[in-house]
């Protein structure tokens, strides 16, 4: 006679744990990123409480506009073009051959990714500038140098989301084309190839993304003669104080970032239903490479090769000036971090990169605490189709943050965030909401795949054990999502600790993070200033690499492509 009316209850607080579980996070979402992001859209069309448009048509009809439209795209496509070229051979060397030290190299390739943007644009600066390695080349501030970056920052996805379908294909299909005759080259084009072409277009959307919505590395490296349109927004706004300008541009770039989305997550749905099918094979061991390895196979080893040893190049580049003065090895760089430079600083380097541990801290807690909740209501699989429905909208609304560049986020928090019951803007607790925004679409595809990949009769048996809910998720889905949640951290923390875009626009003079300190010393003229720039970028690039290096000892088997 019990039974049904504990039922019902336990039906009644599934229900309400579930309701909260995805208010939370929306209010989180809707308050931080759609408020913002809509205060944006409306000072783009919207004057004295009126609709004007007039501001589309002036920023539409000046030249400079679609000059900078042509730059994003056209960076973007080069950049995606060259980096997916590339990574091709490296993801059948990583994941599909085994060599000794291959676990090493995987993790090098991944941490470029996860580098600071700053970092990144001074790495290359030394290289390319005058008296770098390549200096002689005059590809500094150059369309080159630009693209280079692009391809240095997004090579490491690329092979990781190509690389692991790879590894899970089943080799048969293609040994049974070489078997009626069919070169290595040919297997691949007609077998593999088109095995691996959701993931491929997957892994060009995600990339066409990054590029087309890069900020830090163009502002660095190419200045206002190649401004994207991210360079341009912060451009407006902190130099000419043309919000309007600004707003639309944003807009732009809002249609831009939409479209490449909406093609990102069809393709990604291609890319994890072709995953599912592979998984459930059996795939044969690794290849070995070595000196019987066929033509083809050298070929993929020797461009993996050059590739790995041209991105380290711009580090130890940045590495090795770092270390030089008046042509002798010195010290002095880092000794001067304990200082404010040529009163190009208003606090020292060692206390930007306290302030930037501690945000980055406060960032990575609450990019979890939504990320993992966002995770496990995504993880559910409703029988109704309204509720498949809702959870791929929601799915899709998650991805937005990663999408929308951090310049709109933080110029949407300047202009929104400053009025009850949301007045923020002297708050320190605006920029580590800021850098969360960025890192919980990591978090949510880091721990997703893992809490999908959970056999539900597990839950099931827990709950026939007698366990409740609550009891099911501390001790079934937690721990075993543990490891990915551990890796997500490291990723938030990673993206956090090395975030410029927003908060360029948020960090307070006396309070700067390390990337802004670094940005502020390239502004400064003085080979002191610009020595401590390298100092502190390869000081930043350590701890990151130190940070994604650890979390990647925690990446589950069935981990996402992040």
């Amino acid at each position: 006679m019990t039974t049904a009316p504990r039922e019902r209850g336990w039906t009644a607080v599934r229900a309400g744990a579930w309701a909260i579980a995805v208010a939370l996070p929306l209010a989180f979402l809707l308050a931080f990123f759609a408020y913002p992001v809509a205060a944006i859209l409306a000072r783009g069309v919207v004057t004295d409480g009126h609709l004007d448009l007039g501001g589309f048509a002036e920023v539409l009809a000046d030249p400079r506009t679609w000059r900078v439209v042509g730059h994003t795209l056209g960076q973007a496509a080069l950049g995606t073009g060259l980096a997916v070229g590339l990574a091709i051979p490296g993801a059948y060397v990583l994941y599909r051959c085994t060599f000794p030290g291959r676990a090493l190299v995987r993790g090098l390739v991944a941490v470029p990714f996860v580098l600071p943007s700053v970092v990144v644009g001074v790495a290359f600066r030394s290289l390319l500038a005058a008296g770098g390695p390549l200096g002689a080349l005059g590809w500094d501030r150059s369309l080159v140098a630009v693209v280079a970056a692009l391809v240095f920052f997004n090579y490491g996805l690329v092979v990781r989301v190509v690389g692991s379908v790879w590894e899970r294909l089943d080799p048969r299909a293609e040994q049974a084309a070489r078997t009626l005759g069919a070169s290595p080259a040919r297997a691949f084009a007609t077998v593999t190839l088109p095995a691996l072409a959701p993931a491929i277009a997957s892994a060009a959307a995600l990339v066409f993304l990054f590029c087309a919505t890069a900020f830090a590395v163009v502002l660095v490296l190419g200045g206002q003669r190649y401004a994207t349109v991210e360079v341009e927004i912060w451009l407006q706004t902190t130099q000419f104080l043309d919000l309007r300008t600004a707003a639309v541009l944003s807009v732009l770039q809002l249609v831009i970032v939409a479209a490449t989305l909406v093609a990102s997550g069809r393709l990604r749905t291609r890319r994890e239903r072709s995953l599912a099918l592979v998984e459930a094979r059996r795939a044969t061991a690794p290849l070995r490479l070595g000196a019987r390895a066929c033509a083809v196979d050298r070929v993929a080893v020797g461009v993996t090769a050059l590739t790995v040893a041209a991105l380290a190049l711009p580090l130890g580049s940045m590495l090795v000036r770092s270390l030089r003065q008046d042509g002798r090895w010195t010290l002095e760089h880092y000794v001067a971090l304990g200082s404010t430079g040529d009163r190009a600083l208003t606090v020292t380097a060692w206390d930007a990169a306290a302030i930037s541990l501690r945000t980055a801290t406060d960032a990575t807690v609450l990019a979890l605490a939504v990320g993992v909740v966002l995770a496990l209501v995504l993880s559910r699989r409703p029988r109704r189709r309204t509720g498949r429905r809702a959870l791929g909208a929601l799915d899709a609304a998650v991805m937005l943050p990663l999408g929308v560049s951090a310049v709109t986020v933080g110029f949407g928090f300047l202009i929104a965030l400053d009025r009850p019951p949301l007045d923020l803007r002297s708050s320190l607790v605006l920029i580590p909401i800021a850098q969360a925004m960025v890192s919980i679409p990591l978090v949510v595809r880091t721990v997703l795949p893992v809490l999908r990949a959970i056999d539900p009769r597990l839950r099931q048996a827990a709950a026939m054990l007698g366990a409740g809910p609550g009891r099911v998720l501390w001790t079934v889905e937690l721990p075993m999502a543990l490891r990915s949640i551990g890796l997500a951290a490291g990723f938030a923390f990673a993206v956090s600790l090395g975030e410029f875009g927003a908060t360029s626009f948020l960090a307070r003079p006396d309070r700067p993070t390390l990337p802004v300190v670094i940005y502020r010393l390239l502004g400064r003229p003085g080979e002191g200033n610009y020595g401590m720039a390298l100092a502190a970028s390869v000081l930043l690039a350590v701890v990151v690499a130190l940070v994604m290096t650890t979390a990647e000892r925690l990446r589950p088997p069935h981990a996402g492509e992040w």
